[in-house]
């Protein structure tokens, strides 16, 4: 039996937040791959440090309200007001804009960790996610971008995005002898610059309209990356550690915002909240992939599935490759949304618990 800790002592960190190797995946991840060009032309969010930064200064407020180290709450607060306050690449418009959402998601995470300490991450982030959307609305007509505005503003910053990117593009092929020589080899390569154009503007139109769900998505990333980091960094824990990606699963209802976005898309007399349910779609058809990467966690020897997907990210940065990842990541995708769903009813976790 081990010795109890002495009354006031905060807790020490659990078993699986004192590993680093995952954690700085999940961090490199959450940093680069925002800047892969396809990527880049459909996040809302580029640099998300933004979103990060702010969330671990409020967790590290919030661990010295519960009994940390002052100095760690002021110096990551005065790291956050020195990122929020860097020049950015981006519109003025677009960057108050990015700015203002990571203030809003970091102010409401660290609320809900001090009002909610029974809650796990998961359900905090969801809250935190809604609350800030909930203040964006109420602020939309205060703020340097009204809520009329944001979708002509994220539109205008992905397209600029996608100019800058296929500028450097346009250089290249028409200064460079490889360009010349590849183009004479494989005269189909010449229209790539077009084409890419084309994927990247489709990209962008999507990107646009589902803005809302795809800023939730990089949130939540922002935000569990933001809790291994503090909890990697603070003295006083704020909550139960993450849960490994084998165990990920939330409450079964959330299949109907699936359903009621399926509804909203298909049905004509409904054509006006298409978009809305576009969003829906994709936000909770998202969070049902990553539990169906749960499942198939479950189920591999365990580090094959981060090895295949770090395989498979460092492929995306290969030209020749690329395109054989990014198909790769689709099937996964779309397999991943299949286990995900059919665990709604069918529990395959529990099925091998039972059968084992």
């Amino acid at each position: 039996m081990s010795e109890a800790a002495p009354a006031g002592a905060a807790p020490a960190a659990a078993r699986s937040e004192r590993g680093w190797g995952a954690f700085l995946v999940a961090l490199v991840a959450l940093l680069l791959l925002p800047q892969f060009p396809h990527l880049r032309a459909l996040l809302p969010v580029e640099q998300t440090t933004l979103l990060l930064v702010p969330a671990v200064a409020a967790c590290a407020l919030v661990g010295w309200w519960a009994g940390g180290q002052l100095l760690t709450a002021v110096g990551w607060i005065a790291i956050a007001v020195l990122v929020v306050r860097s020049p950015a690449p981006g519109m003025d418009a677009y960057r108050d804009l990015a700015r203002g959402w990571g203030l809003l998601l970091g102010g409401a995470f660290g609320l809900v960790s001090l009002f909610g300490t029974g809650r796990p991450f998961f359900s905090r982030a969801l809250i935190a996610v809604a609350i800030g959307f909930v203040l964006a609305v109420m602020m939309g007509g205060l703020g340097a971008v009204t809520g009329g505005d944001v979708r002509t503003t994220v539109g205008a910053e992905l397209a600029r995005r996608n100019g800058e990117f296929l500028t450097i593009v346009q250089q290249f092929a028409s200064g460079s002898a490889q360009w010349r020589e590849l183009t004479e080899r494989f005269p189909l390569a010449a229209s790539m610059p077009q084409e890419l154009g084309r994927q990247l503007a489709a990209l962008s139109a999507a990107g646009t309209t589902l803005f809302p769900a795809m800023l939730s998505l990089e949130s939540l990333a922002a935000l569990a990356v933001a809790w291994g980091a503090y909890h990697r960094i603070g003295r006083a824990r704020l909550g139960a550690p993450l849960a490994p990606l084998r165990e990920f699963r939330f409450n079964d209802q959330f299949v109907w915002g699936l359903i009621v976005g399926l509804t909203l898309v298909v049905l004509p007399t409904l054509s006006a909240y298409r978009a809305a349910g576009l969003n829906l779609l994709v936000f909770f058809g998202a969070l049902y992939a990553v539990r169906g990467l749960g499942v198939l966690a479950w189920f591999m020897a365990p580090r094959a599935l981060p090895t295949a997907a770090a395989v498979g990210v460092a492929m995306l940065f290969l030209p020749p490759l690329n395109v054989v990842a990014a198909l790769g990541f689709m099937v996964l995708t779309v397999m991943s949304f299949g286990l995900g769903l059919g665990d709604t009813w069918a529990d395959w976790r529990r099925r091998a618990r039972t059968t084992s």
